[in-house]
């Protein structure tokens, strides 16, 4: 509406027109002046400059040193530019986290960062998606218990298929391998047994992740004065955008027929039990949905379920082929849980493989994925306990990488230490024993030390109310899949291999390698 009444003053000028142009105008500079003047009491950390100098500075590799040094010179805020979103970035201290996760989303808004960050205008991504996070929290967590045998069966099933089965040392691409065995996995409670291991799903599930991070880096590259001109014609995002066709070609079919079954008076207990069916039957709470509606979210689901997920357990399998006696160490707490539970992997022998939890819990820290968490758009200015001002626009996030290395929070941050959360919890409950029962001691002292714990030094699966709410399946799910592979798989790393692999960078983001490769066998 606007452009055209520009266009029409600019063609048919009058004076009236043209004080309504200037007076507009000026509004707007106006805006824009009292923001930077804002902004610009901020400290800029860094030697860049200018807004592109620090863009350059921050996709170089320096992104994490720039958020280190930061939090090290006690900046309660700082200012800080990506190419990943057109918004400049204010990285605040957590000591701020318990102020501002009481923030309405109307002031500090979670949706519109994260649209922001997967580029959703030009990416078409959809991201903003209520029925997923209520129905993750109303219908898998409390159901963990109860499909804890079926996910255990698909753990099986896949890592038998992925994994080698031979007594000999082979070569394996595990980044590839994860990431299907977590697609199974997921798949099986996410739209069932039928249709979790069939070729075409486990295509577009884990290519989506795939096609979705690369569409997503092609239009942060680009300039974001240029992107409403270049971002829909990037090969990537044109990927991006078959993949949606692709998938929606797939389930969308089975959309349709289970609702055409729910027509004809199927039985409740007939009634499939998985994501897809939860998802469906949510409509009483948010309205029907319509079956492309239904196969988009569960595109959203794969992603939330399997990028994150491999990654984490890519870093474990490359620290476990680099440190055998780490495998060992493991292995026996795994036999020895199993032992009392007639080797059944169940949920109660989960929540007793503490040494294998505090390994999880220590890959985040040591490898977090990205070096900031608690991303929220600023929608109206917030101000801070300290008197700082932070304007409308901007996008604000909390530094959890250093605070991952922060000596005063971790002793020794610069060492991996698989058991070092593992300590802290028996340090705790043999306190705690004196003041409560065994399983109650056992409890308090896992609240802030478990992998799925969440706390304002504790960022991995954010904070909030808009914590991760499938973190617990996802613990279970990966806790699964290394318990199983240590039963019956010996780790090494390539001949000539003495140290684990690097992680690559790209900017605030670290991902482990997906091309290396490890050394598997069967144990006798």
């Amino acid at each position: 509406m606007s452009g055209i009444i520009f266009t029409d003053v600019l063609a048919n000028p009058s004076p009236l027109g043209l004080t309504a142009l200037v007076v507009g105008a000026l509004f707007l500079l106006a805006r824009l002046f009292k923001r930077t003047v804002r902004l610009s009491d901020i400290p800029v950390v860094g030697n860049a400059t200018s807004k592109e100098a620090r863009r350059k500075e921050f996709l170089s590799g320096k992104a994490r040193d720039l958020y280190i040094e930061g939090y090290k010179k006690n900046h309660l805020t700082m200012k800080n530019l990506t190419r990943r979103v057109e918004s400049e970035c204010v990285v605040v201290s957590p000591e701020f986290l318990k102020h501002l996760k009481k923030l309405p989303e109307d002031v500090l808004s979670f949706n519109e960062a994260v649209e922001e960050a997967l580029q959703t205008k030009y990416t078409n991504i959809t991201s903003n998606i209520p029925t997923i996070p209520h129905t993750l929290k109303t219908s898998l967590n409390p159901a963990l218990f109860r499909l804890n045998p079926i996910i255990l069966d698909e753990v099986s099933n896949a890592i038998q298929t992925e994994f080698p089965q031979s007594a000999d040392w082979s070569d394996v691409r595990i980044n590839g391998k994860l990431a299907r065995i977590v697609a199974k996995t997921s798949g099986r409670i996410f739209v069932g047994p039928d249709l979790c291991r069939d070729e075409v799903y486990l295509d577009a599930a884990v290519n989506y992740t795939l096609d979705m991070t690369a569409a997503i880096q092609a239009v942060g590259f680009i300039s974001p004065w240029l992107r409403p001109f270049l971002a829909s014609r990037a090969p990537q995002v044109k990927k991006l955008h078959h993949r949606f066709q692709q998938a929606d070609d797939f389930l969308r079919p089975v959309v349709t027929a289970r609702r055409q079954a729910a027509l004809h008076g199927l039985n409740e207990k007939d009634k499939p039990d998985d994501m897809l069916q939860w998802l469906m039957d949510s409509k009483d709470k948010f309205g029907q949905q319509s079956d492309r509606a239904i196969s988009k979210y569960q595109l959203s689901l794969t992603f939330a379920a399997i990028h994150t997920t491999t990654a984490a357990l890519t870093n474990a399998f490359y620290n476990l082929a680099a440190t055998p006696d780490l495998v060992a160490i493991l292995r026996q707490e795994v036999e020895e849980v199993l032992a009392e539970t007639d080797g059944n992997i169940t949920a109660v022998a989960l929540q007793k493989m503490v040494k294998l939890d505090s390994f999880l819990k220590e890959i985040m820290r040591y490898y977090p994925q990205s070096a900031t968490a608690f991303q929220r758009k600023v929608m109206k200015p917030v101000t801070l306990p300290n008197g700082q001002t932070i304007p409308t626009g901007v996008i604000l996030e909390v530094p959890s990488h250093a605070i991952n290395y922060d000596e005063t929070i971790h002793a020794s941050p610069d060492v991996f230490d698989a058991l070092r959360f593992y300590k802290i919890r028996k340090e705790k409950e043999a306190a705690l024993k004196s003041k409560m029962s065994a399983e109650d001691a056992f409890a308090e002292a896992a609240t802030n030390n478990q992998f799925a714990s969440v706390g304002d030094t504790s960022l991995a699966f954010g904070y909030g109310r808009n914590a991760c709410p499938g973190r617990f399946f996802a613990a279970n799910e990966m806790k699964m899949i290394l318990a199983t592979t240590f039963l019956k798989y010996d780790l090494k790393m390539p001949d000539g291999c003495t140290e684990r692999y690097k992680n690559l960078t790209f900017g605030s983001q670290s991902v482990p390698d997906p091309t290396k490769t490890i050394m598997m066998r069967l144990r006798n």
